[in-house]
């Protein structure tokens, strides 16, 4: 079997198990420089090439964790469902994910970014990212008609894990959508490609605008578009929001994933008190 033999039969098996487009990038992706890396098909690699594929991305390309695990789930999924060859998962143990604390902006730091934009749909995608905590695929491809002014709510179709969702519509998101509907009068994709492809924005290119304008309104910290929605259920957090009603604004499936930000809520946010300041005050009261 040749290289394009075994990706064209990765290919078959992602769609006869209705993968979401995501993991058939990301799992098609890892394969491909899996096999360019040996210069040859993965008929003809074993365990031994995948432990040494998985140390180089480790010690020399110098990964995240989570990337690494990634390169391994492809790997699993391809000697196993594809290659229908049994391995010893003992011997390519994933990474232990070690999860640092992302950056959040202050809600100062965000109006300094809407401010720095100089083009109404630019400044249009980047408050739709934090006024409905949208992930960057979810933004990208928003049609007009996910937009239900009536019940203030974005549909939000095929999100992660290719389900549907509803997001939050605020009224100041509404308004500069209203403005810049007047403006540019979208009519399928809410946000149209520059390059006149007749479809939607790509996650690339909202990258590239939130770099450029995070660069311009001189955001020091290592934040990514991503950190916009961490700054959003951060702040709902800190603004007293239920956790549950924000794990359903997020999407999340699993309540842990969402309890994730209590750990960047800010102490005095909280309200509360030390218990040793409380043992102290009723010391005080006893003398």
């Amino acid at each position: 079997m040749t290289k394009e033999e075994v990706l064209t039969k990765l290919k078959f098996e992602f769609e006869l198990k209705g993968f979401s487009k995501h993991t058939k990038d990301e799992y098609y992706t890892k394969v491909k420089l899996f096999q360019d890396h040996f210069d040859k098909p993965a008929t003809e690699l074993g365990i031994e090439h995948i432990r040494q594929f998985l140390y180089y991305l480790t010690t020399e390309k110098r990964l995240a964790s989570g990337s690494v695990n990634t390169y391994n789930s492809g790997l699993r999924f391809l000697y196993s469902y594809i290659l229908d060859i049994n391995l010893d998962i003992r011997k390519i143990p994933r990474h232990r994910k070690h999860r640092k604390l992302p950056a959040i902006f202050t809600q100062e730091e965000l109006q300094s970014l809407f401010n720095a934009c100089d083009n109404l749909r630019d400044k249009c995608i980047l408050m739709t990212l934090y006024g409905a905590g949208l992930r960057l695929s979810e933004v990208a491809a928003l049609k007009v008609s996910d937009i239900d002014s009536e019940k203030m709510q974005l549909f939000i179709r095929n999100a992660k894990g290719s389900k549907d969702r509803y997001a939050i519509l605020s009224q100041a998101n509404l308004d500069i959508l209203r403005t810049y509907w007047k403006a540019y009068r979208p009519k399928e994709w809410l946000f149209y490609s520059r390059n006149n492809t007749g479809t939607h924005l790509t996650t690339k290119a909202v990258q590239n605008l939130f770099h450029k304008y995070a660069t311009k309104a001189k955001i020091n910290k290592n934040v990514t578009v991503h950190s916009i929605r961490h700054s959003f259920a951060t702040h709902l957090l800190e603004s007293g929001t239920d956790i549950f009603r924000i794990k359903q604004l997020l999407g999340h499936t699993d309540i842990t994933a969402t309890c994730f930000y209590l750990h960047l809520v800010k102490i005095e946010s909280l309200n509360v008190k030390s218990p040793l300041d409380q043992m102290t005050e009723l010391d005080k009261t006893n003398v």
